[in-house]
């Protein structure tokens, strides 16, 4: 009759000496240990594929995996296996699986994102994502598989921004980590957004608007301190021109000589620049095109209008222009570089008596037609040409102090 062999025990496996040749000890169920000549345990497991043909698994090596560690490895192997599943094959794609979330790391990911995003977002925008992702998020999450991301992670990473009382760029980051994690979820790397589970776990960012002077005579004021200023030159064209063109402080520091052109008096800022992401024309004033042949005798060779002091490579700082508006005086709870568009909102309304269509369209603000249609950049160009000079004339009498007689009756 042939003998059964019994099931080791840990005295048993701890007694197995070395050999010349490797050998094993069975346990049963297809488990047993293989002792190496160097001294090593090592925990194997065989069985027979669907196919007939004989596979083998590894449990890994003894005293790490015990006895009862390695049974139950073999338990959940058999149970796979009698489901028709092929535990080694399983184990391969496990294997897989885990190499491919460890190479696609949420850093890496998002900067697939960002190559491939890059087309829709201002040069700007581009930069000061791509600053959030280097400060704040990628030192605490960016090298984690972006399929392991919970939830909290994203939370812990967004409270340390909050936590330095920038709420409204917690907010923003939260939603930038949102953006690369339905990037990952649309290339197959994720399984979901989980910051959908972060609904009101950050303070309520405070409601403010852009400081801005409306009265007509603060506003000539200004229009003195900024005749008068005495900055560099790059600033001073800028600052001159922002209440001309009333664009957003990046649209303005970000503008590059191929999009004007001073014989047909147009701006033409691309989509890809624009908030709302559709092309938009700046009629230019008499004394738009002014300034701005002035600032091309010292940067008509370069890329930018407004560069960067320091290199020609980059457009102005985003804080110069209200870095000149404190030096003269202004303080951020008075003016802001944006508040030249309310500034011109407002007078061109309520002092002018200008129509709000055509200041809502040169604001480049969602416009509807009697159809509901959105306008062209093109529409009603000959009106808002018109406009743009009469406002830039208004201005221009603000800053001389002269007495306007208003549309509405008014004067100032």
């Amino acid at each position: 009759m042939a003998r059964t062999a019994l099931p080791l025990s840990d005295i048993r496996i701890k007694n197995a000496k070395p050999k010349d040749k490797p050998y094993k000890l069975a346990d049963g169920g297809g488990l047993y240990l293989e002792i190496m000549p160097t001294g090593s345990k090592l925990w194997r497991m065989k069985y027979k594929q669907a196919t007939g043909k004989e596979s083998r698994l590894s449990f890994g090596v003894y005293p790490d995996v015990s006895l009862v560690q390695a049974r139950k490895q073999r338990d959940a192997a058999r149970e796979l296996k009698a489901t028709g599943t092929d535990p080694g094959q399983l184990k391969r794609n496990d294997k897989q699986a885990k190499a491919i979330a460890g190479a696609n790391t949420f850093e890496r990911v998002a900067w697939a994102w960002l190559g491939k995003t890059a087309a829709i977002r201002a040069a700007t925008t581009q930069d000061k994502v791509t600053s959030w992702l280097k400060k704040d998020v990628f030192p605490f999450i960016g090298n984690m598989p972006v399929s392991t991301i919970k939830p909290l992670d994203v939370l812990a990473t967004v409270q340390k921004i909050e936590a330095r009382g920038a709420v409204d760029s917690a907010h923003s980051v939260k939603r930038l980590c949102g953006q690369i994690l339905r990037y990952a979820v649309a290339t197959g790397l994720a399984e979901r957004d989980v910051t959908m589970d972060l609904k009101g776990a950050l303070s309520v960012a405070p409601q403010t608007n852009y400081a801005a002077i409306t009265e007509p005579k603060q506003a000539g004021e200004l229009m003195r301190s900024i005749h008068a200023y005495a900055g560099h030159p790059y600033a001073v064209a800028a600052l001159k021109l922002s209440p001309l063109v009333f664009v957003r402080p990046g649209e303005l520091r970000s503008a590059e000589w191929a999009e004007i052109d001073l014989d047909a008096a147009e701006w033409r800022i691309p989509g890809s620049k624009m908030k709302m992401k559709i092309d938009h024309l700046v009629p230019l004033s008499v004394q738009a095109v002014e300034i701005l042949r002035s600032v091309h005798a010292m940067t008509g060779g370069d890329k930018f209008v407004f560069p960067s002091i320091r290199t020609g490579a980059r457009c102005m700082s985003e804080n110069t222009i209200n870095a000149a508006l404190r030096g003269m005086g202004y303080g951020k709870e008075v003016m802001t570089a944006h508040g030249f568009r309310a500034m011109a909102r407002t007078i061109m309304d309520e002092v002018m008596g200008e129509r709000v269509d055509l200041i809502e369209h040169q604001l480049a603000h969602a416009v509807k037609d009697p159809n509901g249609r959105a306008y062209n950049r093109t529409a009603h160009l000959p009106a808002r040409r018109k406009m743009m000079q009469r406002w830039a004339d208004y201005l221009g009498s603000m800053r001389d102090g002269a007495e306007v007689i208003q549309l509405h009756g008014k004067t100032t």
